[in-house]
């Protein structure tokens, strides 16, 4: 089979390779590959990425396709199942003609809505779906509508589907938006207040008429904005990241009692963690919601071809660090 890999850190390493078709054994789907979106993390990823010639780096956290095999240990798909993921950091990924991926991981893809709207969405819906039930411990069924949540970064993957979920568990949401075009983006997905993070945080919010807010998502760069982030949570409030921090000190938040949590949406796959299978839930409740129109997709760039050269002008798309939504590939 064909595979799309890099033998270094530099997206100019990125060539066509052909091995195997592997085996599906144990809980393993193999899956053909019919699209696939590109993330933050598959640059950080190659970025990162000391190099080896024999054993290129096979990128790629958003899968669609069909199952052809699975292993002797599958309960929940057959071959000829379409479905979705976001796979595994320890494994190869969607970069290539086949995939093994874990059936905990995985969910039936939606049957109403398109390729092209629903591959852009597992990475980003499992790691809001994660922050905001796991890490902020909002329930969906109760009564939030006395909580407020401030995304920064609303426009981008991880803030368009984090809106929607705070949205639909009643959070007051205040979404970080810098231009015309991404406050109406963010608008649409629910946010009902919008501030601009190149200007000053907690004056926008306190003109808001808001003092403190419950919870704070970082979805980008933490450290400009941390001691807007330590004035702005409230007492026992909760501040929540996918993203490092270098100058920044946890310690600012003790005096407020804040609690921090971090994320990595393949925390529970790479310590093949028995709440694995949450995620393939969560993904089931991603099909439905938008099946039901209840999740819009943040699909806003399709590209066709799964080669080296569509793989390079998708990853540089994203690499610009000026989209709004998800960019995809499709076979």
């Amino acid at each position: 089979m064909k595979t799309y890999g890099m033998t270094n850190s530099e997206l100019s390493s990125l060539k066509e390779f052909e091995k195997e078709t592997p085996v599906p054994t144990g809980t393993d789907l193999l899956v053909k590959i019919e699209g696939l979106s590109i993330n933050p993390v598959d640059i950080a990823t190659r970025k990162s990425f000391g190099g080896n010639d024999v054993q290129p780096l096979i990128l790629g956290f958003d899968g669609y396709g069909t199952v052809t095999a699975t292993g002797d240990q599958v309960n929940n798909f057959k071959a000829g199942d379409k479905v979705f993921f976001a796979g595994d950091h320890t494994r190869d990924g969607s970069y290539q003609e086949y995939e093994l991926v874990d059936e905990r991981i995985v969910a039936l893809a939606p049957t109403k809505t398109s390729i092209e709207e629903s591959v852009a969405m597992p990475l980003v819906t499992l790691t809001a779906s994660e922050l905001l039930y796991e890490k902020l411990h909002v329930d969906p069924k109760e009564d939030n509508s006395d909580k407020t949540i401030l995304i920064i970064n609303g426009a981008g993957g991880v803030g368009s589907i984090a809106i929607q979920l705070a949205h639909l568990a009643g959070l007051r949401v205040i979404a970080t938006a810098s231009t015309d075009e991404k406050v109406k983006w963010v608008k649409d997905l629910g946010a009902d207040l919008v501030v601009n993070h190149h200007d000053d945080l907690i004056k926008q919010v306190h003109d808001l008429g808001i003092n403190t807010v419950d919870y704070i998502l970082g979805l980008s760069d933490n450290d400009p904005h941390w001691n807007e982030i330590v004035e702005l949570i409230k007492p026992f409030g909760i501040f929540a990241t996918i993203t490092n921090l270098r100058d920044s000190q946890i310690g600012d938040l003790k005096q407020k009692s804040a609690d921090f949590a971090w994320e990595w949406m393949f925390t529970k796959a790479f310590y093949n963690l028995d709440s694995m299978s949450t995620q393939g839930d969560y993904l089931e409740q991603l099909a439905t919601g938008l099946d039901g129109g209840m999740i819009k997709s943040t699909t806003t760039k399709v590209l066709h071809g799964l080669n080296v050269e569509t793989l390079t002008k998708a990853t540089e798309l994203v690499e610009a660090g000026h989209m709004m939504g998800k960019v995809v590939v499709i076979k």
